[in-house]
């Protein structure tokens, strides 16, 4: 394992490419019997249009429907957790890109807390410096020189931490940051992703079948990457680089520190592409999460994850769906209602109110039965 200080790397806001993977923010929301937060408002159903009068969601989305999500947020990517956040409720995470200012404080603090955690991590393996950049060029020149810094600590059998991924699945741009890579002593690599838990308990199933479909889909694009299956192309032609654009001095003088000599990003890129694809680096063979209390340290416990690529891909393409247009979103199934207790968008979620009827599956099925 590499010490502190041996290596460096530049942090996530510089790079513009965190993608912060944990459980917190669930753990506020899988507490079936919890009435914490059922008290707390959520976001009102009218909201202000230009004139100042409400304007219901629906009126403010409509003509808006003419193009895909993908558009109509102006995404050129999507993040792996943006996938995974589908997983556990899609009309929650639509309603999340659409409403960003609605974010309780309870969650924002957990989040924050989360967040330190996943820092000090990182900390234990290599400092971190801030590079001012100014483009977009600049910030992707960030995450190939963060790739590069660790590629030899990865053949040395060492271990590495924050490890940016990114490739075409399904015609859709995908991009992540995995929390850990190391190898077992049989010599096997191992993707370690770490959660944080507010609560001293492990979460239910619906929170862990989320997180191993994160997991699985950080190593489908790793092992991509590795095997040469990820060109330069692609990349160009979802996030619309310029690689002939010269880098800012400030990312330029980073790389001469670091014995890397170039002029633009796509002398960059050729470097980072030919060191994943030369290096011999293995695909990842073991998927484990590993959930953390947050307030004690304590390890809650793991869980090691089977690899099922169909089942992952069947997903995949099924999200990806509604990011395409080709459906509408869609909110959970009767049989975790319970989700949407402490769901900050219960009052206005149209799945809620139109697909089934909650207070009849939150009712005690003693009193059902009658």
């Amino acid at each position: 394992m590499a010490e502190t200080g041996e290596e460096e790397k530049v942090s996530a806001e510089a790079s513009g490419f965190s993608d912060l993977s944990d459980s917190e923010f669930l753990d506020l929301e899988d507490a079936q019997g919890s009435d914490a937060l059922l008290s707390k408002p959520g976001p009102s159903s009218e909201l202000s249009g230009n004139d100042g009068k409400p304007l219901s969601l629906q009126k403010r989305k409509r003509g808006l429907d003419i193009s895909s999500p993908l558009e109509r947020f102006h995404f050129k990517y999507l993040c792996v957790t943006d996938l995974s956040a589908q997983n556990w409720c899609e009309q929650q995470m639509v309603y999340g890109k659409e409403l960003p200012d609605f974010l309780a404080p309870e969650k924002a603090a957990v989040l924050d807390t989360g967040a330190s955690i996943h820092l000090a991590r990182e900390l234990e393996v290599h400092d971190l410096v801030t590079v001012p950049i100014t483009t977009t060029e600049d910030a992707w020149a960030i995450k190939f020189l963060n790739i590069l810094s660790m590629i030899p600590t990865l053949q040395s059998e060492g271990c590495i931490r924050e490890f940016p991924v990114f490739g075409e699945v399904e015609g859709v741009l995908l991009v992540g940051v995995i929390d850990e890579l190391h190898y077992t002593v049989k010599g096997e690599l191992e993707l370690a992703e770490l959660k944080t838990r507010r609560r001293p308990t492990l979460p239910l199933e619906g929170q862990k079948k989320k997180d191993c479909f994160q997991v699985s889909l950080y190593k489908f694009i790793f092992d991509a990457m590795v095997q040469g299956k990820v060109t330069p192309a692609s990349l160009i032609h979802h996030t619309k680089l310029c690689p002939e654009k010269p880098l800012g001095p400030s990312v330029l003088t980073h790389a001469q520190q670091g014995g890397i000599f170039v002029k633009c990003l796509g002398d960059l890129m050729e470097l980072v592409f030919l060191a994943l694809t030369l290096s011999d680096l293995p695909v990842i063979d073991i998927l484990k999460i590993e959930y953390i209390h947050q307030e004690t340290a304590t390890v809650l416990g793991t869980e090691i994850i089977a690899f099922e690529e169909k089942e992952m891909r069947d997903r995949v393409r099924h999200y990806l769906a509604y990011w395409m247009g080709h459906r509408e979103p869609q909110g959970v199934d009767v049989e975790e209602a319970w989700k949407c207790r402490t769901c900050n968008y219960t009052d206005i979620c149209e799945w809620r109110k139109g697909s089934w009827v909650l207070s009849n599956t939150l009712e005690p099925r003693a009193k059902k039965n009658k």
